[in-house]
């Protein structure tokens, strides 16, 4: 039966008019996980070496066991936003005499075969074969890497139970930094504290069997939860939403293009996607910790311009990017209606700059960083205003892939929308603002490249209207074929 259903989902996906459309895209992500699987074998094979260099007087598998904590938390966090749970077409199923326990053991067998399960296991597996090499009692070893492989099966149950549930992944995420914190002012060590719990896993013998027994209740505990509605009564019955209405009259200052910003805004306030991109903009406020906190980024300006660039421009580049692909469920509306296709455009620019100018206001805690610091910030500000967002609108000309909002889909493992002509769309978005900067900066001064951005983004509001103009005779040559694309599905 296993078999059947493998065959069953591999030639409905070699089938779909979404195989062909998307290869190349199916192609690029398949070279950036083997990238990834690359990097995490070589962390794994080269971890233990590295942190024996660093830390001459302390064991490397201590260290690891200590940090684990982190590891597990950020792997929950991490997994609730990428990791799209394995489904297949189930409704044809339950119509023919096939055992619903049968589906359910497939598909929970499906989740445990998955990318992300492998990719840890990837580092700690050469990790664990250092290791034995380096003299570790190979029992030992054995029951630690057995007993994190089955941590990770229940992280990714967990990730089944929780899919649902926004509280569950706010409150890891708020443990995660919350311990971050208290670790950093030397308040509490956490570190301390788990690794004593899996330093005991290692030094005792068999003590991966817990972890077994915890994954068998976990998977027993997800059969029960799905069997319960596997009926075909719930698939057919409609599902009922309660939609809350949102006036929004404070748009309305807006004029004519306020009926397509009110539009936007309930669609982002009612959607699973657009909200987790909305997020995604939010988290990329803290992007530029990253160089900003970081003393060997502290005199070079230019990672220091690409970290100010995500601060400021989160929700351009990750909204912006996706227009007009939002509206693809009924573009073929708008477009038979009698509204100038620049205004459609101008209230898209709109609602990038009101982005756009949020995230420049929530950054002002980057003062602590000092003036000179800040004013990167303030700099690129102007230029993902004036520029940076008619960039992105013209990109969006390119972009037929469209969106389905009610799909249940993780934000960021969902390609819809996307395409290779968006890669090569973002090189002068993270290009033009360092080469402004740069080229001012190195023939007179600091100054002169902060004015350079300034002074371009105002030349882009200046313009706006020309620009506006351009983009919209760009659009209106693909119209025909954005709504060909759009009508298409996957």
């Amino acid at each position: 039966m296993i078999l059947q259903l493998l065959s069953l989902e591999w030639k409905q996906f070699i089938r779909s008019k979404a195989f062909k459309q998307n290869l190349v895209v199916k192609i690029l992500i398949g070279f950036f996980a083997l990238y990834m699987l690359f990097t995490f074998l070589a962390l794994g094979a080269l971890g233990f070496f590295a942190l024996e260099d660093t830390y001459p007087d302390k064991d490397p598998l201590t260290i690891v066991n200590n940090f684990l904590i982190y590891w597990f938390l950020l792997d929950l966090i991490y997994r609730f936003f990428m990791q799209n749970l394995p489904v297949m077409n189930v409704k044809p199923l339950m119509l023919l005499p096939i055992n619903r326990k049968k589906i359910i053991h497939y598909l929970l067998l499906k989740s445990s075969l998955s990318f992300f399960n492998f990719l840890p296991l990837l580092f700690f597996l050469p990790f664990s074969i250092v290791l034995l090499v380096k003299g570790y009692p190979p029992l030992q070893v054995i029951n630690w890497f057995l007993a994190i492989g089955c941590i990770e099966l229940c992280i990714n149950f967990i990730n089944y139970l929780i899919n649902k549930q926004n509280g569950i992944f706010y409150g890891a995420l708020g443990l995660f930094v919350l311990f971050g914190v208290l670790e950093y002012y030397n308040i509490y060590k956490i570190t301390t504290d788990a690794g004593v719990v899996f330093n005991w896993i290692y030094e005792t013998a068999y003590a991966f069997l817990l972890a077994a027994v915890i994954l068998i209740l976990l998977y027993r505990r997800l059969f029960s939860f799905l069997i319960k509605g596997f009926y075909l009564d719930g698939y057919v019955e409609k599902e009922k939403n309660d939609v809350k209405e949102y006036k929004l009259s404070w748009l309305d200052r807006f004029g004519n293009i306020s009926v397509f910003l009110k539009n936007d805004i309930r669609m982002i306030l009612r959607n699973k996607r657009p909200k987790q991109v909305v997020l995604t903009s939010f988290l990329f406020l803290f992007y530029g910790l990253i160089f900003y906190a970081n003393s060997n980024y502290a005199d070079n300006y230019n990672w220091l311009l690409f970290g100010a660039l995500f601060v400021t421009g989160g929700f351009l580049m990750t909204f912006g990017q996706l227009v007009p692909s939002w509206d693809s469920e009924y573009y073929k509306m708008l477009m038979s209606q009698n509204i100038p296709y620049k205004k459609y455009l101008e209230s898209k620019w709109y609602l990038m700059i009101i982005g756009t100018l949020v995230s420049f206001i929530l950054s002002t805690p980057y003062l602590y960083f000092g003036w000179k610091a800040y004013s990167l910030i303030v700099g690129v500000a102007f230029f993902n205003v004036g520029l940076n967002s008619f960039i992105t609108l013209w990109s969006g000309a390119v972009n037929r892939n469209p969106i389905e909002l009610n799909v249940k889909a993780k934000a960021f493992s969902n390609t819809k929308g996307f395409n290779v002509t968006q890669l090569l769309w973002s090189l002068p978005k993270l290009v033009l603002p360092i080469f402004l900067f740069f080229i001012p900066n190195l023939l007179f001064d600091f100054t002169a490249g902060i004015l350079t951005l300034v002074i371009s983004g105002i030349i882009g509001l200046i313009f706006k209207n020309f620009f506006l103009s351009q983009i919209e005779k760009v659009y209106q040559k693909g119209k025909y074929k954005t709504i060909a694309a759009f009508s298409e599905k996957s």
